[in-house]
């Protein structure tokens, strides 16, 4: 789910690929996929581009709710792109026949009006150059075709997420790597999407009750790019903060809630 320059913190996801999609049993972000299948199908999309694909998991969904094509019909053509050769490698032993390519975002290795949908999946904030792929989109969707971006936002002050408070520096790098809504927004206007709008798809919220949270998926140093991008010896720091932080509630007779809450917004534009 890489498509990083030089300049922005990198992530092995070669190393984290194997064991990426045990996130989806956690969270499989019903609310994403719906939004998603129901984009695909208002556009009568039949040619798909997933930037930033990953593992498939997205091309997957919408290869299973294609189904069987009818007569006289072509299946749902689903391409992906990923900088990641480790996670291209999960795509390709899905059952689906995806069409996968490694590569930048920023310069997509399509021709120009190539693609009905394109979408981008909680993987923008890894892009060196995340406004030079709204572009790149603009140039590859046909007439009536749309650009779906969905992630989240820090500078949300509704969301609260445990893990920014005891881990050091990760809400800071995650206002460096994440673009705004807003900007977002902008972007899109700026390259001549029209009818462009936000809307919210998933609202993730779960409290973590005393030392329950120690088996939290996400607090895993490779389960998200947070803490991956952290040394061990911070990730470590951020762990033992929780722990006392456990213990300290335990002694005053008390137990510690940890909180997540996180707003996934979908961006759509149209050509």
């Amino acid at each position: 789910m890489t498509n990083q320059s030089d300049s922005t913190p990198h992530v092995d996801y070669n190393r984290i690929a194997p064991s990426f999609n045990q996130r989806y049993v956690t969270s499989p972000l019903e609310g994403v996929k719906s939004a998603l299948l129901a984009l695909a199908r208002d556009l009568n999309a039949s040619r798909i581009l997933e930037v930033g694909c990953g593992t498939g998991h997205w091309l997957h969904q919408f290869q299973e709710a294609s189904g069987a094509p009818e007569a006289g019909k072509s299946a749902v053509a689903l391409y992906g792109v990923d900088l990641s050769t480790g996670m291209l490698q999960q795509a390709l032993e899905r059952p689906a026949p995806l069409r996968l390519a490694c590569g930048h975002a920023r310069r997509l290795p399509f021709a120009d009006a190539q693609f009905d949908l394109i979408v981008c999946v909680n993987a923008m904030h890894h892009f060196g150059q995340p406004r030079a792929f709204i572009a790149e989109a603009r140039r590859l969707l046909r007439p009536g075709g749309a650009l779906a971006v969905i992630g989240s936002d820090p500078n949300d002050r509704r969301d609260d997420w445990y893990v920014y408070s005891y881990f050091e520096g990760t809400y800071d790098t995650d206002l460096r790597r994440f673009p705004s809504w807003g900007t977002v927004l902008d972007w899109m206007a700026a390259v001549g999407f029209a009818r462009v709008e936000w809307r919210c798809v998933e609202r993730i919220e779960k409290n973590w009750h005393g030392r329950d949270v120690l088996s939290d998926l996400f607090l895993r140093k490779d389960a998200c790019s947070q803490l991956a991008l952290l040394s061990n010896d911070a990730y470590d720091a951020g762990r033992k903060k929780i722990e006392a932080a456990v213990d300290a509630a335990e002694a005053r007779g008390e137990t510690l809630t940890a909180t997540s809450v996180v707003t996934l917004g979908m961006i759509t534009g149209r050509v």
